[in-house]
């Protein structure tokens, strides 16, 4: 097999935009995206799917790859779209170029409104376009729906070539549907069918016409739904079934954990659309929520993004957190396989259903490559206890987190950091967040040799040591307890000896395999803030970097220093701000007092999302702000990303400077403050034990309040440092 590696989680911009051509989404080329369960629809504001990055895709495999609307043998033109608030419809309206009736008749532009409203639910992508003519005359219309379905593995769709494939059978067509089939390598056959809710006048095998007949002032409706299977005929009644179901469920996911409301419509607006965008990302699994890393790229289950989506969601929903640690505990590595870089104890990266990974042309089946996802799990475990104080669940999961910690002591043995370096050259080159091939570099430019310790894995390593200790004492396991203490306190040890540069005045980006740092200001050192490893007087002199012009666009944090010979703010990873990233470097600001700084870090997030019509993309490029100007998007970003809808909440909590204490029952509040612009916020249904509180928070001149709405018994007093 003739396979391109993977060394990177995303498409190069360059080679993503050379390769759309004559297929890629017109003007405006936004993109929209439905999800439920393992399916998702990617298609143009026109609500057409033309076989770029975009299509139907189930169990990552695109199962229609061209589904075009025309009227009047030309293509449509734009009046708006937009999905709905709870990001279950995704409507277009559209209207006729000039074109002439099946009568030969003239129809000015304008004359025929066109809607078409889309949804997915169970497997099924449902659809109603409805044709209404506003002018004076009757008119019979042409109505081409053109469709295909390559049925290519996702990695196929992201670049990936092989030199062989299975089959795709001859098109089956009857009255009222088209059946399009292929039959794997792995000899699995999938198969995609249309159905159409009235017989077309006209059915090829790539396309269905229709002569819809519209007198004046009137509608007609088209329903059509693609399915794995051929189903009852589409109709009114099933779209509105299906539609009631989805938005059912979607609601309650979004009930889920406390709410939040302001007294800014705008940046309700924000909250609002980035709690559905967890919602829709969220996937209900065997063992419990889990959301799914990002559309269209990353639509599947992944260690790291869960870990970090839960742990931002953690303070208002740590549900989220219970299902993520269940489901990685489950598919924890038992075996050493260098195939997936799986060993004992390690949790899982990445899993996939597609055909490749069936044939092991890939390892992401389930592979095991990402070496910061095990010390991750571990604090994601102690964050949920501190959070709810839920120690029967902890003990439910304490062998695993006891394999987990082992992994991690006998990866670091060596060298004493925990490090990574790809088994197989199937596998990832560069496994923390920044997974690039170019992402960890020296100051020269030279690629480092492995294995690599890559600085924030080493403060991961050190807050699930610490927290672990904490909970071996809950757990009457003292010398486990000591035992952890003392592989933290080294690891912070290490850390500071080895990492700091004081010529950068922070952290080195990594220690390669000639035990060599790589010199280089890179935003991961912020990640040590957050989990509290720096000393007081090193997280200033880091605080400043990422607070300097070299770091700060003024809409978020770079991931690299403007100075770096790598630094690019169009690269994937080196100089782009991505909203996690900058969500976690903030709450590390918040963790050592640089409470201003945080507020505007938030308020400058929020901003940026007004450009972007409320939702953060996976990233975007870091260019400086200039006044009257917006950020600049980035080409291929994955959106809607779980970790980036996230991001707003994490960022929301350090600037509200809000910790729960699950254990005493206890709220507490430091140095309170609120988004530029904001003043007042209501958090509604915060759990706390087994106690619910409202909390608001107040500006009153130039200090931020916060007071509990009501009394609660069984909950400690609100402590509020001002």
């Amino acid at each position: 097999m003739n396979i391109v590696p993977l060394d990177e989680r995303t498409l190069d911009p360059a080679v993503a935009l050379a390769s759309l051509d004559d297929t890629a989404p017109r003007e405006p080329h936004r993109l929209f995206a439905l999800k439920h369960g393992d399916c998702f629809a990617v298609a143009d504001a026109y609500g057409d799917i033309r076989g770029a990055g975009d299509g139907f895709f189930r169990d990552d495999t695109r199962v229609l790859s061209e589904y075009r609307l025309s009227i009047g043998g030309r293509a449509t033109s734009l009046l708006g779209a937009s999905l709905s608030r709870d990001n279950v419809l995704f409507t277009a309206n559209l209207t006729n170029l000039p074109i002439k009736s099946l009568g030969g008749r003239d129809i000015p532009q304008g004359a025929i409104h066109i809607e078409r409203v889309r949804l997915l639910w169970e497997d099924r992508l449902y659809e109603r376009i409805t044709l209404s003519n506003y002018s004076q005359v009757h008119s019979t219309v042409l109505v081409s729906l053109q469709f295909a379905a390559d049925f290519r593995d996702m990695f196929e769709v992201r670049g990936s070539t092989r030199a062989k494939r299975g089959v795709v059978r001859a098109v089956e067509t009857d009255d009222h549907s088209a059946v399009l089939r292929y039959q794997g390598l792995d000899e699995l056959v999938r198969t995609s069918v249309l159905s159409f809710s009235q017989a077309p006048d006209e059915m090829l095998s790539d396309r269905a016409d229709f002569h819809i007949a519209i007198t004046k002032r009137s509608s007609r409706t088209l329903y059509i739904e693609v399915g794995a299977e051929v189903a009852d005929r589409p109709d009114r009644e099933r779209f509105r079934a299906a539609n009631a179901r989805a938005r059912f469920a979607m609601r309650a996911k979004r009930r889920h954990g406390a709410t939040l409301h302001s007294s800014g419509r705008v940046f309700n607006d924000w909250i609002e659309r980035a709690r559905a965008d967890v919602a829709l990302l969220t996937t209900e699994l065997e063992t419990g929520p889990y959301p799914y890393a990002g559309i269209p790229w990353f639509s599947t289950a992944f260690g790291r993004d869960g870990v970090i989506s839960a742990l931002q969601m953690l303070w208002l929903n740590p549900g989220l957190a219970r299902g993520v640690l269940s489901f990685l505990a489950q598919h924890q590595a038992t075996e050493t396989s260098p195939f997936s870089d799986a060993e004992p104890g390690k949790i899982m990266h990445e899993t996939r259903k597609g055909e490749m990974v069936a044939l092991a042309e890939l390892p992401f089946g389930r592979y095991y490559g990402g070496v910061d996802t095990t010390p991750l799990y571990i604090h994601l475990a102690c964050a949920y206890a501190d959070r709810t104080g839920d120690m029967a669940f902890i003990d439910g999961l304490w062998g695993s987190l006891c394999a987990a910690a082992q992994w991690i002591e006998e990866t670091s043995r060596a060298t004493g950091f925990v490090t990574y370096q790809r088994a197989a050259d199937s596998g990832l080159s560069n496994q923390g967040w920044k997974d690039s091939s170019d992402s960890v570099f020296h100051a020269d430019g030279r690629i480092p040799k492995g294995p690599i310790a890559l600085v924030e894995v080493q403060g991961y390593v050190f807050a699930a040591f610490s927290g672990l200790a904490k909970l071996a004492k809950r757990r009457g396991d003292d010398e486990r307890a000591r035992h952890w203490e003392r592989l933290a306190e080294a690891m912070r040890q290490r850390v500071e000896d080895r990492f700091w540069r004081e010529e950068l005045g922070t952290y080195a980006l990594a220690i390669d395999g000639e035990d060599k740092p790589c010199d280089v200001r890179t935003s991961n050192a912020g990640h040590l803030l957050y989990v509290g490893l720096a000393a007081p007087e090193r997280a200033k002199l880091v605080a400043d970097q990422l607070l300097s012009a070299s770091f700060q666009s003024g809409w978020g944090i770079r991931t690299l220093a403007d100075d770096a010979i790598f630094f690019n703010p169009m690269s994937y990873h080196n100089g782009s701000i991505w909203p996690h990233d900058t969500s976690i470097c903030t709450a590390g600001l918040a963790r050592y007092g640089a409470h201003d700084h945080v507020v505007r870090l938030t308020s400058a997030m929020f901003e940026a999302a007004v450009h972007f019509n409320m939702r953060l993309p996976e990233l975007f490029c870091g260019f400086t702000r200039s006044p009257g100007e917006a950020p600049i998007a980035y080409p291929v970003a994955c959106l809607p990303q779980a970790w980036s809808a996230g991001a707003a909440f994490m960022l929301l909590q350090g600037c509200l400077g809000l910790e729960i204490d699950g254990w005493k029952g206890e709220i507490s509040v430091r140095r309170p403050g609120l988004p530029i612009g904001i003043d007042k916020l209501t958090i509604r249904h915060l759990q706390v034990g087994t106690v619910t509180v409202d909390i608001t928070f107040q500006r009153i001149g130039d200090r931020v309040v916060a007071y509990l709405a009501d009394e609660h018994e069984g909950l400690a007093p609100l402590s509020v440092l001002s």
